[in-house]
């Protein structure tokens, strides 16, 4: 809780499919904060049963306009939401929204994906210079990049 009786705004940032996946993992660690999601397929917060879900353009680097319309929703939605903390787990999306939140003097947490055992991923390494906290899903991994290791979410 920040203030009495407010609770923490949290949002949470994940593209659709394995990166979804791993934040519906997390949902427990998000009771008793005000959370808003955001990913890039409409239906996904209505079949995990969320109540504040937003969507964004998909994007990658080789589509430099749909990352600016991207980072632009992401903008108007985060100034709308002025986030305690963003946590995300991947993606492009993701890092637009954690370089956006830290100029906003938010907390932000990236949390790399399983999937990537040897090496941080390509949006991990970018996000890497963002993040307040920077988790792998490996030890090897976080001890390797000078993150931190706390379990794996699957």
């Amino acid at each position: 809780m920040t203030r009495v009786g407010q609770k923490r705004r949290v949002v949470a940032v994940a593209s659709g499919g394995g990166h979804w996946e791993q934040m519906m993992l997390l949902r427990s660690a998000f009771e008793g904060t005000q959370i808003t999601f955001v990913t890039t397929l409409e239906g996904l917060g209505e079949r995990a049963g969320l109540e504040s879900v937003h969507i964004v353009p998909d994007c990658n680097r080789h589509e430099p306009l749909r990352a600016a319309l991207c980072a632009a929703k992401l903008l108007v939605l985060l100034l709308k939401i002025r986030p305690h903390v963003l946590v995300s787990t991947g993606a492009l999306p993701g890092v637009l929204a954690m370089m956006l939140a830290r100029r906003m003097r938010t907390r932000t947490i990236w949390i790399d994906s399983i999937a990537n055992a040897e090496e941080p991923s390509m949006a991990g390494r970018q996000a890497k210079r963002h993040a307040t906290e920077w988790l792998s899903q490996w030890p090897e991994v976080a001890l390797r990049e000078g993150g931190r290791y706390e379990g794996s979410v699957l």
